[in-house]
Order: C-alpha cells, then sequence, then structure tokens
C-alpha cells in the first residue's frame, strides 16, 4: 500500500516519541463516511470506545490487512488526516450474531448496549453489503479487535 506524505511523516514522529520499532499495518478511520469517522474518533479521543469490529466479508472485499494483536495502525480523521497510533492488544472471530455485550459497551457508541451496538452495525453492514455486492446476515464472521491508544495528536 502508498501511504501519503501526511502519513508517513505523523508516523515517523510517533516512533520518535514512543520508541516504537518497525511499521505500521494500515492507516484507516472507523466508519465509511466522514461523519461518521470524526464521531467514532470522538469516542477513541474521549478514552469511551476501545473496540472495533471487522466483517470478514468486508475486509476481504476491500483488501484490508487481517488484525494482529501487537500490530499498529494510523487512525484517520474524517479528512483522511493521521490523528492517533492503536496498538492491537486482541483479536477474537465470532459469527456476527454472537458478539457479547462487553465488545458492545467498548464500542462505545450510543447508550453502549448490546441492542444498540446490533441497530447501529446491522445499518452499517446492510449499507457496506450493497455497495460491495453481497448480502449481509447475522450468521457472518466478525474479527473483534480490542485496541490502545499509544501516540496521539491533535
Amino acid at each position: 500500500m502508498s501511504y501519503s506524505q501526511d502519513v508517513l511523516d505523523f508516523w515517523e514522529r510517533a516512533k520518535t516519541a514512543t520508541g516504537i520499532t518497525g511499521g505500521f499495518t494500515d492507516a484507516w478511520g472507523f466508519g465509511d463516511n466522514p461523519e461518521l469517522i470524526d464521531e467514532l474518533l470522538g469516542y477513541v479521543k474521549q478514552g469511551i470506545k476501545r473496540t472495533s469490529t471487522s466483517l470478514v466479508k468486508e475486509s476481504e472485499l476491500e483488501g484490508w490487512p487481517e488484525s494482529n494483536v501487537g500490530e499498529y495502525d494510523i487512525i484517520l480523521d474524517g479528512r483522511d488526516k493521521p490523528v492517533l497510533v492503536i496498538e492491537t492488544v486482541s483479536v477474537r472471530r465470532v459469527k456476527y450474531r454472537d458478539v457479547d455485550a462487553e465488545h458492545a459497551y467498548w464500542e462505545g457508541e450510543d447508550d453502549r448496549t448490546l441492542e444498540s451496538y446490533f441497530r447501529e452495525h446491522d445499518k452499517y453492514y446492510k449499507r457496506r453489503g450493497e455497495a460491495l455486492g453481497f448480502e449481509f446476515n447475522k450468521d457472518m464472521l466478525v474479527d473483534l479487535k480490542r485496541f490502545k491508544i499509544v501516540y496521539q495528536e491533535d
């Protein structure tokens, strides 16, 4: 993958500030439109979002790398500006329907309940399925990722 000079410069600053060696896995934003990306980034910055869900089918179709424990990602805002670096703490793969309340809580969205998690993620994955040419269903596999912030710029 090729990244903007802004992302590459950000990574160099992050490495200098943290002592991280090596590279990052990817640079991306949470969500599929600038408003949602900025909203979810706000939850991360506030400390209420510490997990994410990736639909395996969407990741495969988009060519996104799999998440692995100990890897770093650069998180972008809704204008593709790098804002922070996260480290993956854990990843587990389950059927979407089997996402648990703790994961939903740490997604940080709405009232942080499992009910609101499914309501909002159902809308998102139906939208992504339409865009990518698949029909979303609750038996699809998802990767549940827990992360921590290791570097942030404002």
